[in-house]
C-alpha cells in the first residue's frame, strides 16, 4: 500500500490505492486509526475503521480478490467523508436486514453509523461513499488549524533539505520547536513579554480539558 496526502484549507485529504486481498485489511485499518490521529479525529477512528473493513470486504467478495481499490479520506472541520473506490460499476445491494448471509451487513453499518451515503459511478467503476459526523470540539478545532500551519511552516523549514527518510514525528517536533522560537522572536520585535506570552498560553492550555484520545504524528512510509 503507498500513502499520498493532499492538504488544503480547511481540509485534509488522504489517497490509499491498495490491492483488495483479506491481509490488506488489517493495513488499513492502522493506516485510518493514524490518519485519523494526526487530523485530530480519533473519536471517529472505530466507526470509521469498522466501515472501510466492511467496504473492503465487500469488494474482496463481489469484486474480486486482488482487485485494484483506493481509499480516500476527506476530513472537513465537522466530518469525515470516506471513499472507497474500485474497477466495477456494479453498485451494492440492499438487502434484508434479516437474511442470513453477512452479504448485506456493510450497507446496513453504513445506514446505521453514517450521516450520510451513497455510490457514484466514475470513469474507472463506481464508488461507495459515506460520511460520519463529528460533534462539536474546541480542542480538536485547535488541533486542525495547528495542523494547517505546521505543515506549511513544515515544507518551508524542510525544503532542500534530505528529510524523506526521518520519521514524521520527529521532523513535527523538529518544526514545531522551531516555530514557537520564531513567534518568541516576533513577540519580542513587538515589543511584547515572550515569557509572558508563555505563561499565558500554558495557563489556557492547561485549563482546556484534555482529549478523549490524545493525537500522534505517524511516520510517513510506504507498505
Amino acid at each position: 500500500m503507498y500513502r499520498f496526502s493532499v492538504t488544503e484549507p480547511q481540509q485534509h485529504r488522504c489517497v490509499l490505492p491498495f490491492s483488495a486481498e483479506a491481509p490488506q485489511l488489517a493495513g488499513l485499518r492502522r493506516v485510518v486509526r493514524e490518519q485519523l490521529a494526526a487530523w485530530g479525529m480519533s473519536p471517529l477512528a472505530d466507526e470509521a475503521q469498522l466501515v472501510v473493513t466492511e467496504l473492503a470486504s465487500n469488494v474482496i467478495k463481489h469484486v474480486g480478490e486482488g482487485t485494484a481499490a483506493t481509499l480516500v479520506l476527506d476530513a472537513k472541520s465537522d466530518q469525515l467523508r470516506v471513499e472507497l473506490h474500485d474497477k466495477s460499476q456494479c453498485e451494492p445491494q440492499w438487502l434484508p436486514s434479516g437474511c442470513d448471509e453477512e452479504c448485506g451487513r456493510g450497507l446496513h453499518l453504513l445506514v446505521g453509523m453514517a450521516a450520510a451515503w451513497g455510490t457514484i459511478r466514475t470513469a474507472a467503476g463506481k464508488a461507495v461513499w459515506c460520511e460520519l459526523a463529528l460533534p462539536p470540539d474546541e480542542n480538536r478545532r485547535r488541533i486542525q488549524r495547528a495542523m494547517v500551519v505546521m505543515e506549511s511552516y513544515g515544507r518551508g523549514q524542510t525544503a532542500g533539505h534530505p528529510v524523506g527518510r526521518l520519521p514524521r514525528r520527529l521532523v513535527m517536533e523538529e518544526s514545531a520547536t522551531s516555530l514557537i522560537i520564531d513567534l518568541l522572536h516576533w513577540v519580542a520585535a513587538q515589543g511584547l513579554d515572550p515569557d509572558d506570552i508563555l505563561d499565558r498560553a500554558q495557563t489556557h492550555f492547561e485549563a482546556d480539558p484534555p482529549m478523549a484520545c490524545a493525537p500522534t504524528y505517524p511516520a510517513a512510509r510506504a507498505e
